[in-house]
């Protein structure tokens, strides 16, 4: 079944992961409101039925599957399932990703946590991009957004070198792919936000002078909201941006902009 309403994505599917909270959540909403055929991925199954829920009340349209992106099967069958149940995939967000508190500096990190963020970060929007490509050539084209960060293009103010690293490779990547691809009718950009209020980051500057140590960098002085970001990413998903390829599309309230913050 299609989606028939009007809108900047409508007749389309859009399958976004990490829809279960946060700026994947309000992603998923975004794209049904303007008319999407949304495939809400996540491994969280309760935040994800918790986003259909809400588009399904709002008279949209939705499903939820659950996914980890690390595990490529997983990959592969969320985007055969929005196939099935859709006819096409035509635009995929890969948004899904984690920012541990173990994740400090170099000499600071373990292991295994640099490996735990590498894998879902990076790993995780390779196998989107892996699985998701054919389906978006199969549909006649379509749009990649991959979540990077502003700190794929500038230093954190914080220790923070796995989740660091892991942007810039997904930058460097969509780069890539967006290159490649541009001629069969895909465009890729990466969307790269500030900091976001979110749950996570909320937990992560609990501590007061955490918080002081990241704001006095944000020219705006406050942290974006998940929905500012999610309308960055429909314009990305939509013919809106028909000739955006392969842009660090930042999202961050000036940060990137800025020298010296004004007081």
């Amino acid at each position: 079944m299609t989606n028939t309403r009007t809108g900047r994505l409508a007749g389309r599917t859009a399958l976004v992961t990490g829809a279960g909270s946060g700026i994947g959540r309000e992603s998923a909403h975004r794209f049904a409101a303007e008319g999407a055929n949304v495939v809400v991925a996540d491994r969280d199954e309760v935040g994800s039925e918790e986003t259909v829920g809400s588009i399904l009340a709002a008279g949209g349209s939705a499903f939820a599957v659950r996914v980890d992106v690390t595990v490529g099967r997983e990959v592969e069958e969320a985007v055969a399932e929005a196939e099935r149940r859709f006819g096409a995939l035509h635009v995929l967000f890969n948004n899904a990703g984690i920012f541990p508190g173990a994740d400090s500096s170099p000499v600071d990190t373990p292991e295994d946590v640099w490996d735990t963020v590498i894998d879902v970060n990076l790993k995780g929007v390779f196998l989107g991009c892996k699985y998701g490509i054919p389906a978006l050539l199969r549909a006649g084209g379509g749009s990649i957004i991959n979540t990077a960060s502003f700190v794929a293009v500038v230093g954190a103010a914080t220790s923070q070198i796995a989740y660091t690293a892991s942007k810039g490779g997904v930058l460097a990547m969509t780069r890539e792919i967006a290159v490649e691809y541009a001629r069969r009718g895909i465009r890729a950009n990466a969307l790269c936000p500030g900091p976001v209020n979110t749950p996570l980051l909320e937990e992560l500057l609990a501590d007061p002078a955490a918080r002081e140590r990241r704001m006095v960098h944000v020219p705006m002085g406050r942290l974006a909201e998940a929905s500012e970001v999610a309308r960055a990413a429909l314009f990305l998903a939509s013919e809106d941006a028909a000739y955006v390829n392969g842009a660090t599309f930042m999202v961050d309230g000036g940060i990137t902009a800025a020298y010296v913050t004004p007081e």
